[in-house]
């Protein structure tokens, strides 16, 4: 079971052994959020499924929405109903990818996770790295998934709500750190929420910080040096993180996990529901 990380040269394998699979590919962009399904069938993992951050890993007029924000959570029964849609069953070791920074592909790792998934992993390097190690690509909209059933189970992971991020502010017990650019957070710039800032108190660290020039994940050791000296003797185990959605966050949970510093929490609804909720504090600077 891989449950963090996968390499282009393990899946290799896995595809080769007809292993029980499905890998998802979420290429997107934030700015023209239809370009990642166009890239998919430009050229993707022969038998992979585009995942789209709007359409299946995000819910903003369900009624069951399991937080707010810019790309507010559906309820884990409406996602486990998706990705059934999508051909995942229990049994399969499911592989999440995307085409550079890992972040959307890290949202599905994290609802995975959220469902009681844990044979989960983000493919290390992206199709990138697949291509690199000699793996085939294939053009054209792909075949459509055969449904299956996908059962919920208990969550692998936990998510943190607004009033219990604001009601332990300020406390040790919990750490924040904010995955946006250092422009964002400091409140030099913001294009996307209406309120430019940062939840005071909270550490910055931009995703793309954990990723290697080749666009693989840091080696462990090198990861865990860099999140010490970000905590300073600050507890891992209270750490929450957040960014400006609940999506680019998850990069720097994913290598905290890889680290060796635990699975720590999310925020999902994170800057973009706290700076819309009436009477909560912000900062800049």
């Amino acid at each position: 079971m891989h449950t963090t990380l996968i390499s282009a040269a393990e899946l290799l394998q896995l595809t080769a052994h007809g292993a029980p699979l499905r890998i998802f590919d979420c290429s997107y962009e934030l700015m023209k959020p239809e370009a990642g399904l166009a890239q998919f069938e430009a050229e993707h993992i022969p038998g992979s499924v585009h995942v789209h951050l709007e359409h299946h890993l995000s819910d903003k007029s369900g009624p069951d929405r399991a937080s707010g924000g810019r790309h507010p959570l559906p309820s884990r029964a409406t996602f486990a109903i998706r990705m059934g849609q999508l051909g995942l069953d229990n049994a399969a070791q499911a592989v999440v990818l995307d085409r550079g920074a890992i972040a959307t592909s890290g949202r599905l790792w994290w609802m995975l996770k959220w469902c009681g998934h844990e044979a989960v992993a983000v493919l290390d390097g992206g199709l990138a790295a697949w291509k690199a190690a000699g793996g085939a690509v294939e053009s054209g909209p792909g075949q459509p998934p055969k449904p299956a059933v996908f059962e919920l189970r208990e969550p692998l992971v936990q998510a943190v709500s607004t009033a219990a991020i604001a009601d332990a502010l300020g406390r040790p017990a919990m750490t924040l750190i904010d995955a946006r650019a250092g422009a964002r957070f400091r409140g030099e710039t913001e294009p996307l929420d209406p309120v430019a800032g940062h939840i005071p108190g909270a550490l910055n660290r931009p995703f793309g910080d954990n990723m290697a020039p080749d666009g693989r994940f840091k080696p462990a050791a090198v990861l865990r040096a860099e999140f010490e000296r970000l905590l300073a003797g600050r507890d891992p185990a209270t750490v929450v993180h957040h960014c400006g959605s609940g999506v680019s966050a998850v990069p720097n949970l994913l290598a905290m996990e890889i680290a060796g510093l635990g699975r720590a929490k999310l925020y999902p609804g994170s800057w973009s529901e706290w700076c819309t909720t009436p009477g909560l504090p912000m900062a800049q600077g």
